[in-house]
């Protein structure tokens, strides 16, 4: 009776730790809300990118600068913002194993939507292969630096400032080590 008492014990605690144990985003996908609202529903996502069904809450996250928290049914949470123009979004996630940081570029067309992922690595490439090939070849020095130029003011105008960039690039460097 005393063993049948200790392992019946055993079971409501083990199932307790269990219950117990927090949920944490590690990564997440962006995509189209399914009601085509101009929101993006952001997916709670494994290392595969597979989404995860179990995720249900309240996480807090960073979309541009702006702190949201966002709630999460079954894995899927939606942007509180409608997007009204082809612009950068900047979607960051800090838990206890570190940041989670994703660029995406969203391009808008009609009532449509179409998140594009930007590796850290393209951004920080195209600026250094301009520089590079307009130090190599003098005659391209006023190019490239028109060129840099333009790519700046294309940036800053669809949301993607200095500040975004360089954070965007230090969270990639961060997550590769």
């Amino acid at each position: 009776m005393n063993r049948l008492f200790v392992t019946i014990l055993f079971f409501v605690i083990f199932l307790g730790k269990l219950q117990a144990q927090t949920v944490m985003i590690n990564n997440f996908l962006v995509k189209e809300h399914l009601l085509k609202n101009s929101k993006l529903a952001i997916i709670a996502a494994d290392s595969l990118d597979k989404p995860i069904e179990t995720v249900n809450g309240t996480f807090l996250f960073t979309l541009n600068g702006f702190r949201q928290e966002l709630k999460f049914n079954d894995g899927i949470a939606v942007a509180p913002q409608q997007i009204e123009k082809s612009s950068f979004v900047y979607i960051k996630h800090q838990n206890e194993t570190g940041t989670h940081s994703k660029l995406y570029y969203v391009i808008k067309k009609g009532e449509d939507l179409n998140p594009l992922k930007i590796n850290w690595v393209l951004l920080l490439l195209i600026p250094l292969i301009i520089v590079a090939i307009a130090a190599m070849f003098r005659k391209f020095i006023i190019f490239g630096i028109i060129l840099l130029v333009i790519i700046f003011f294309f940036n800053s105008s669809k949301g993607l400032g200095i500040p975004t960039f360089f954070e965007t690039i230090i969270d990639g460097l961060r997550s590769a080590f």
